[in-house]
Formats: structure tokens, C-alpha cells, sequence
């Protein structure tokens, strides 16, 4: 019988919120108008990496890649240059998420 699946691996999904989603969580998305640096850093500090990591593609692709989420180097590119605060709201919105669901 042939092994079709690694054991432990899961399928893709998706950001649990849309990147325009505001009103899901609109104390993030103040957060991240008013300061987004700072938003920045609360995003490296629950992924445990430097503050200066938390802003832009980098961050955005590393948790994708950590949470198997679908999307392309390209994909994270545009949305941090086109619309860098709704991106990176969209990704501390997922990370809360994840921490509610208890598999951050």
C-alpha cells in the first residue's frame, strides 16, 4: 500500500480574514492607521522574531509558509507595497485568530 500523505501535513487554507476585512476587527485596524510600526512589532513579537521583521513581505511569507496558507512570494510583494496597512492588519487579524483557536 503506497503513502499518499506525509503524516502531519495539512492541507492549504486561506487568511481567515479577507485583506479588506476592517470591520472584523476595527481596534486592529486604528492600530495599524495610527501606528503601524508598532503594529509591526506586536506582529514580530508573536512570531518571535526581531522588531524590525515585523512589517512588509517577509513577515507576511514566513507565516504563511509556517501555517500553510495559499499565496506566492509575488502575492505578499504586491499586497505590502500596494496596501501595506490592510495587509498587515489582514495578518495580525489571523494571528489573534489563531491564538483564540489555539493553534498559534
Amino acid at each position: 500500500m503506497a503513502v499518499t500523505n506525509q503524516p502531519g501535513r495539512f492541507e492549504p487554507s486561506d487568511f481567515q480574514t479577507g485583506i479588506c476585512e476592517i470591520c472584523d476587527d476595527c481596534g486592529t485596524c486604528c492600530y495599524g492607521f495610527f501606528c503601524y510600526p508598532c503594529l509591526g512589532c506586536s506582529i514580530a513579537r508573536d512570531m518571535d522574531e526581531c522588531c524590525l521583521c515585523g512589517l512588509g513581505m517577509p513577515i507576511r511569507s514566513v507565516y504563511r509558509t509556517r501555517y500553510n496558507i495559499r499565496g506566492s512570494l509575488c502575492n505578499d510583494y504586491m499586497m505590502s507595497i500596494c496596501c501595506p496597512v490592510c495587509a498587515t492588519c489582514q495578518l495580525k487579524r489571523d494571528i489573534d485568530r489563531r491564538k483564540e483557536q489555539g493553534i498559534f
